[in-house]
């Protein structure tokens, strides 16, 4: 187990991370989930002991480990780039740390070749990473971190420079491959898709703090707050202030509908609506779904999905994801659909209300 005690960092003036209190335990992935720049590779730093704390506490396995240095805190790390020794061989690259740890040679070939199988490098132990795809070199990179057997993995966007077709695969692998080994994995991403792939828990990072932690289906259908339900929706989720009268809800545009459980209980008054994009679109499912009619801004079809972006009078643009390829016509006016049941309410101060 890794556990922050209000562990913050500073660079001069600036704070990269505000004071943080987590809980990341063995057995599952811990994904730290957040755009870029909101913290994800600082928090991992402090971690892995590569940056000093401002403030607070980091312990691993009920130990602290503040001030031990990142070499005695038993620990791996897999950047997005392909982090390997260019002069070594694929089996060397592997074996480094257990030479470094002064592992027997016949206890090194064994634990080398047993990764290797794991991550289909054996025909490739003999090559320089200059000789492989990619994927093979990030596979190197894995493979040691996976045969130091260490305390802690770091993966910092592990993924993010490989081809669609080499992340599907390894991100498929990467939970199989970590299963059972004992070690903390800490996987930092800014693709929700990835987060739900991968399972586990998940911290939403945004502004250098965490903004939510917990299971992380379950952060995926209750967000706590604005940010984290901003955090976890890729395209963004669709805001839009409401006034609650009796039974109803309205927006500024004059579109309305009904209230039921917690939302019909809410005081009158000023609230923010949020809906993700997939339960806005371009055909009526249901009877009880509420036509939004608004101007098409951008379109674009990905894939076996269409999303258009329409203005109707709102704050910001919202968003319509479909299955299917729909015509949209940049400039006009379109009615998309949106299904009530699936929008949750937040209060002034930005916490969910219902």
């Amino acid at each position: 187990m890794i556990e922050l005690q209000d562990a913050s960092k500073r660079v001069g003036r600036i704070t990269h991370i505000k004071p943080t209190n987590l809980r990341l335990e063995a057995g599952h992935f811990n994904v730290l989930l957040g755009a870029t720049g909101s913290g994800k590779t600082s928090l991992i730093k402090l971690m892995a002991g590569l940056d000093p704390l401002a403030g607070g506490r980091i312990l691993m396995e009920g130990e602290e480990v503040s001030r031990v240095s990142t070499q005695k805190r038993n620990i791996s790390l897999v950047h997005q780039f392909f982090v390997n020794y260019p002069t070594m061989s694929v089996f060397e690259n592997i074996a480094s740390p257990l030479r470094v740890a002064g592992m027997p040679q016949s206890e090194i070939e064994g634990r080398v070749e047993e990764t290797a199988d794991l991550l289909q490098l054996r025909p490739m132990l003999n090559r320089r990473p200059s000789e492989l795809s990619g994927g093979q070199q990030q596979r190197t990179a894995l493979a040691r971190a996976i045969a130091k057997e260490s305390r802690a993995v770091f993966l910092d966007e592990p993924l993010a420079n490989l081809d669609y077709k080499l992340r599907e695969e390894l991100r498929e692998q990467l939970p199989e491959l970590f299963a059972g080994r004992g070690a903390v994995v800490v996987y930092a991403t800014s693709e929700p898709e990835e987060a739900l792939l991968l399972g586990g828990k998940t911290a939403l990072m945004a502004d250098g703090q965490v903004t939510q932690f917990g299971p992380t289906a379950e952060i995926y259908r209750n967000p706590e707050n604005i940010a984290a339900a901003r955090v976890f929706s890729d395209p963004p989720i669709n805001l839009a202030p409401v006034t609650k009268q009796g039974d109803t809800a309205v927006m500024q545009n004059g579109a309305g509908w009904p209230l039921s459980d917690a939302a019909a209980g809410l005081s009158d008054g000023a609230y923010t609506v949020a809906v993700r994009p997939h339960r806005v679109t371009p055909i009526r499912q249901a009877e009880t779904d509420v036509p939004l009619t608004g101007t098409v801004l951008v379109t674009e079809i990905s894939g076996s999905d269409s999303s258009a972006h329409f203005e109707m009078g709102t704050e910001d643009a919202w968003v319509s994801l479909a299955p299917g390829v729909h015509a949209y016509e940049v400039g006009e006016e379109h009615t998309f659909y949106m299904e009530p049941a699936h929008c949750r309410y937040f209060g002034p101060d930005g916490q969910r209300v219902a």
